[in-house]
């Protein structure tokens, strides 16, 4: 990173998520703030000074403050609903985009932008910073040497009271929480999602209107199986917000309970599993996970066709759970895709959308692109 001076950015949403993320900009040395984009100019003004730049542009229209900064990628912590037409815009100014979860509000939109992403030839990596967690980096070596793995576990039980529109939403747990488990099992799995039976349901003591506890069995390539138990009005023993997990193989098992270092019983032994690289930390290193792949053209984790299919877990679980049946994920997806090609307007994305045979091949495979600098 030495040779290349910091990465200039545009901010669009000055929020509170985005006020963390540009505290967050402002620490990491390889990134420069030049510009924040909110609706609210009060708040991009705030969100400026709080980054340490008060002097850089502010202004509620994207493309003119790119034009303006000469930014070198942006930044997209806008709510769900504005994911799709801040990374189009970014992508459509041919700048790498680094966008909060979900990758957009639905699963058609998010294709949309796998598509756009690979007509543009640019980086959209969402940032899904659970998986920015040495800790879970570690879980999934013990994992891996179990010698097979049957069935992955998470349990998951927090009681926080929000206020605000969280606890109007339908389908709260798994729209706005379970993302980040569906995320990490398929991290620690190496495999994806086949098929999925859920059950949500909302007790009698919730103070969320929407189903506050959910449980869900996900059948994985090769047969493995993803336990889900999910609850967001568990006051008492609660575990950590990254859930509490268990997986078990031919020769043992494995557990981490989500703050402390996992471990793992292997032929009736401790396991000793070897180390691998540290991922960083949450959104500091999803933030420096982007800006090095946009150096070096590499693949971060979350780039947008690796990160689809964890959308496309929530969507599934929460139709099997409508519906009272199990779900096939390939249904989903291609449902997704055909209404995706229905409603694009954009003749390059289109084209891209109909180029795509299997989507869940499309997905396996990101597209090249050309470093930047």
């Amino acid at each position: 990173m030495t040779e290349h001076a910091p990465l200039r950015v545009v901010q669009v949403g000055a929020g509170g998520m985005g006020r963390a993320w540009l505290g967050t900009v402002a620490a990491d040395p390889d990134v420069e703030l030049v510009g924040v984009v909110d609706l609210d100019l009060d708040a991009a003004r705030a969100g400026a000074e709080l980054a340490g730049a008060p002097t850089v542009p502010v202004g509620r229209d994207l493309p003119a403050l790119l034009a303006e900064t000469g930014a070198e990628a942006v930044l997209d912590i806008t709510v769900p609903v504005a994911h799709h037409p801040v990374t189009m815009d970014a992508l459509h100014a041919g700048l790498p985009v680094l966008g909060e979860k979900p990758a957009a509000q639905t699963v058609a939109e998010a294709l949309s932008l796998a598509a756009a992403a690979e007509a543009t030839g640019q980086l959209f990596m969402v940032s899904q910073s659970r998986r920015y967690n040495d800790q879970l980096v570690a879980f999934r070596q013990h994992v891996r040497a179990l010698g097979g793995v049957g069935s992955l576990n998470t349990r998951f039980a927090k009681a926080p009271h929000f206020g605000g529109f969280r606890e109007e939403m339908d389908d709260v747990l798994l729209l706005d929480m379970a993302i980040h488990a569906f995320d990490s099992a398929r991290y620690v799995l190496e495999r994806e999602p086949v098929s999925v039976y859920c059950e949500s349901w909302n007790p009698a003591w919730s103070w969320y209107r929407g189903d506050a506890n959910a449980a869900a069995v996900f059948t994985f390539e090769d047969d493995t199986r993803y336990v889900y138990d999910g609850s967001w009005c568990a006051p008492g023993d609660e575990t950590s917000w990254n859930g509490d997990w268990r997986a078990t193989g031919a020769s043992g098992s494995a557990a981490w309970d989500g703050d402390h270092d996992p471990s793992s019983v292997i032929d009736d032994a401790p396991g000793t599993p070897a180390g691998a690289p540290g991922a960083g930390t949450e959104i500091a290193g999803a933030l420096a996970s982007f800006v090095r792949a946009v150096r070096t053209g590499t693949t971060p984790d979350g780039e947008v066709h690796g990160n689809v299919m964890s959308l496309v877990m929530v969507d599934a679980a929460i139709a099997s759970a409508r519906s009272g049946q199990r779900v096939v994920v390939d249904d989903v997806l291609e449902q997704a895709h055909a209404t995706a090609l229905e409603v694009e307007r954009d003749d390059a994305v289109r084209e891209r959308l109909a180029a795509w045979g299997s989507v869940r091949q499309a997905l396996a495979s990101a597209p090249d692109r050309t470093p930047a600098g």
